[in-house]
């Protein structure tokens, strides 16, 4: 089943089972999914699932970045909602691999690169994204190259 449809149907799925936040979350995702396809000129044929993996990384992104944000200014309240959202939302990426995992694509791929020191690190960084895709996170694979190409 597509995504998208996936989405669709929990979206009804939580409207139906008066759970009011999952269904707002859901819907908030449905418009950002679609605000990229209009962005895109793809508002009749859709995204791909890969594109819409790509929405939801940034989207949970966002929402950890806002929980960074209002723990420092004393808000925890504020915190928890967009915590809450962001692992509604991070359901449908698929799964992390895990920091040990990482270290060890990103050590054999300098190695099969051939490269070495910081000013190669787009280069990995580049290549480790195109292996993992939206298993990672894109500020985790930066750190670990970062660490790695010293």
């Amino acid at each position: 089943m597509p995504l998208k449809d996936k989405i669709q149907d929990d979206t009804k799925a939580a409207l139906l089972g008066g759970d009011r936040f999952v269904c707002d979350t859901l819907r908030n995702l449905k418009a950002a999914i679609l605000n990229e396809e209009v962005a895109q000129g793809k508002r009749d044929e859709g995204l791909s699932d890969d594109e819409i993996e790509k929405i939801i990384a940034r989207e949970v992104k966002k929402r950890n970045e806002s929980i960074t944000i209002y723990e420092a200014n004393g808000r925890p309240e504020l915190a928890e909602t967009e915590r809450k959202e962001a692992e509604i939302i991070a359901r449908y990426l698929p799964v992390q691999i895990s920091e040990d995992e990482l270290r060890t694509i990103i050590e054999s791929k300098i190695t099969e690169l051939g490269v070495s020191g910081p000013q190669a690190m787009g280069q990995v960084i580049g290549a480790v994204k195109q292996q993992v895709g939206n298993s990672a996170d894109g500020a985790a694979v930066a750190r670990i190259v970062k660490e790695t190409l010293k």
